[in-house]
């Protein structure tokens, strides 16, 4: 069975203003899938995981474009980074967009290809695995705090019980999991972990020891959902500070881990200024755990983490869903004082709490810390005014397992999970 994905719509239109499109995002997300079904009779299609087409890329790229000529699809365009000089040759003669249809499962080394040979030539889309939306058949826009907005998802969406919802997260969002219903869970995970280990990390050339790399996973994910610590991180793993927040970062642009970063504004004082972190994939952060069911999962001690992981994950899938850059923050200060995510756009903030209950108590107290940007706009320049520069706070939410869209007060709201 076949999922639509949301973000194909995204992926035609870059396709249609660039000459090159490039599909990114983890292993096993689906990237193929989409792009053979979304490829017409016209277009080749060509895979470099087979060592032989991939030595003739690597040794000889201008026959292989030969071969292959545009309108081409190109698999894992990782592996031979040579071909990069000769699609810009032939982007430059041929002017045609939609040329080349590209996907890559690593970003260090082939980023950098991409930004040195086929700058203002390829359009980059970064995609994961599905959403929850996805698997139920939906296809809303990028989840924003406004009311009407939300009332049109909500009339659209299945509702769910904290079990269901718990089912979902543990599952995970790799395609193939929803797609053939006997495959066995816990081989997939392990044999994704393998694949990953033993083909991205290794090409990547950044890990010497993959045994301490693979316990430095299930550190990050025993700390998902809460903020990046290098020296503890390193401490716990054994290693210096430098190597976890280097091996921090394959796991951030593998597509593995998101970062959120903090938001900061002039008038909020003793902000913390290290980023949080998320596992994109609450399956595979379950199974690293060693969780045996949703239901232990579920009642475990961190039961709440997952729920805010899951959530956090979804909105930021939303966004790349849509074609856009997620717009999230968070906010911690030397208080300890939390907002759990911060929306911010066009000069709005929109705070959001992630509290598993159906009706928390007092889970928008933390709102208040935000006042003081409303009171104090941000220092202007001699050609602009300070009026330009005013942020605004918009409607916030606590995102939960509330059975509907129910009002908190006049500019607060419980959202359930369920819709996002």
């Amino acid at each position: 069975m076949y999922y639509e994905r949301t973000i194909e719509s995204v992926v035609r239109s870059v396709s249609e203003t660039f000459p090159v499109m490039l599909l990114t995002g983890p292993r096993q997300v689906g990237k193929s899938t989409l792009l053979e079904k979304m490829a017409g009779p016209e277009r080749k299609r060509v895979s470099l995981d087979n060592p032989t087409i991939r030595m003739l890329a690597k040794t000889d790229p201008e026959l292989f474009l030969q071969r292959y000529a545009p309108p081409v699809l190109i698999d894992e365009v990782q592996y031979a980074p040579e071909l990069f000089p000769f699609i810009k040759i032939l982007v430059d003669q041929r002017r045609q967009n939609g040329d080349f249809w590209l996907t890559g499962s690593q970003m260090f080394h082939m980023m950098k290809s991409v930004t040195e040979s086929l700058a203002g030539r390829a359009g980059i889309v970064p995609m994961l695995g599905l959403s929850s939306a996805e698997v139920d058949g939906r296809h809303p826009g990028a989840f924003r705090v406004d009311i009407p907005a939300l009332t049109e998802r909500l009339a659209n969406a299945t509702p769910k019980t904290v079990t269901e919802i718990f089912e979902r997260i543990y599952k995970g969002s790799m395609p193939r999991l929803y797609e053939q219903e006997n495959v066995n869970r816990e081989l997939y995970y392990e044999s994704y972990l393998d694949t990953y280990l033993s083909r991205d990390i290794r090409d990547l050339g950044q890990v010497a020891d993959e045994t301490t790399y693979m316990q430095f996973i299930r550190i990050v994910v025993a700390r998902t959902a809460s903020n990046v610590n290098y020296e503890a991180l390193a401490q716990e793993a054994g290693i210096s500070a430098p190597t976890a927040k280097k091996w921090l970062s394959i796991l951030v642009s593998c597509g593995i881990v998101a970062l959120i970063e903090p938001y900061s504004n002039n008038a909020l004082k003793r902000v913390i200024k290290a980023p949080r972190m998320y596992f994109l994939d609450t399956g595979l952060c379950a199974h690293l755990m060693g969780w045996g069911s949703a239901q232990v999962l579920e009642s475990s001690a961190m039961s709440g983490e997952f729920f805010e992981t899951w959530v956090v994950s979804e909105i930021y899938k939303s966004y790349l869903n849509a074609g856009k850059r997620p717009p999230l923050y968070f906010y911690r200060d030397s208080n300890k004082k939390e907002i759990d995510l911060i929306i911010y756009q066009n000069g709005t903030v929109y705070p959001v709490e992630i509290k598993k209950g159906t009706a928390p108590q007092n889970a928008i107290r933390n709102f208040s810390v935000l006042k003081p940007i409303e009171a104090a706009p941000a220092e202007a320049d001699e050609y602009f005014s300070a009026a330009h520069l005013k942020t605004v706070i918009g409607t916030g939410a606590v995102v939960c397992m509330s059975s509907d869209l129910i009002p908190i007060d006049r500019k607060n709201w419980f959202i359930p999970a369920w819709c996002i």
